[in-house]
């Protein structure tokens, strides 16, 4: 007798059994916690370091370097990546699937502080943190390339400018944009054979 004979010579608990398992299943679906918006536990912790007034190129060598020869030798790291900006840098920890937050936390923190020895003296204290989306619903677009920084300015904020019109977004702003400024170098000399005030031409 196959399975199937025996189901079918047995239908009545068949059936029964069938109406069993849709029930707990309703009631397991029912009775199962459910969030809207839960707590993704992502294994990332981000690095950040400031020193104000110091160039991408700068950051690059005196805030990134030191910090990620000392982070690289943490256990558990599944990627290292890092930017550098105009006034600072940032490293991003991605770790294996199950690390331990807390222990990959006092790693990095007891390894960002060792770091700081080699960083400038005016830079502030490294910043640790645990990126979690239910906190920190954040999202970072970093743009580079060869091209100038007014072009990649412009790129910047035709895209700021788009994603503000999304309606599920609250701010979006641009880090690292200079203000473009105009130098006037005065020669005195050329004033003077032209019987100008410098004062006069300040004021214009």
């Amino acid at each position: 007798m196959t399975i199937i004979d025996a189901a079918l010579s047995r239908s009545r608990t068949v059936i029964a059994l069938l109406t069993l398992i849709l029930i707990a299943g309703f009631s397991a679906y029912v009775n199962i916690p459910k969030e809207a918006r839960p707590d993704v536990n992502i294994p990332i912790i981000y690095v950040s370091m400031s020193l104000k007034g110091i160039s991408p190129e700068d950051a690059e060598r005196l805030l990134v370097r030191p910090m990620e020869s000392e982070l690289k030798s943490i256990e558990g790291i599944k990627e290292m990546r890092s930017s550098a900006y105009l006034g600072g840098a940032n490293v991003l920890l991605e770790f294996e699937a199950g690390f331990n937050a807390d222990q990959a936390l006092n790693d990095v923190r007891e390894r960002a502080d060792i770091a700081e020895a080699d960083l400038p003296e005016d830079a502030e204290e490294p910043r640790v943190e645990e990126v979690n989306l239910s906190l920190f619903p954040i999202i970072i677009v970093t743009l580079g390339g060869e091209v100038p920084e007014r072009t990649l300015l412009k790129i910047g904020r035709d895209l700021q400018e788009k994603v503000k019109g999304i309606s599920a977004v609250l701010e979006a702003n641009i880090g690292g944009d200079r203000d473009e400024q105009v130098e006037i170098v005065i020669d005195p000399l050329l004033l003077d054979s032209y019987g100008l005030d410098p004062r006069r031409v300040l004021d214009a």
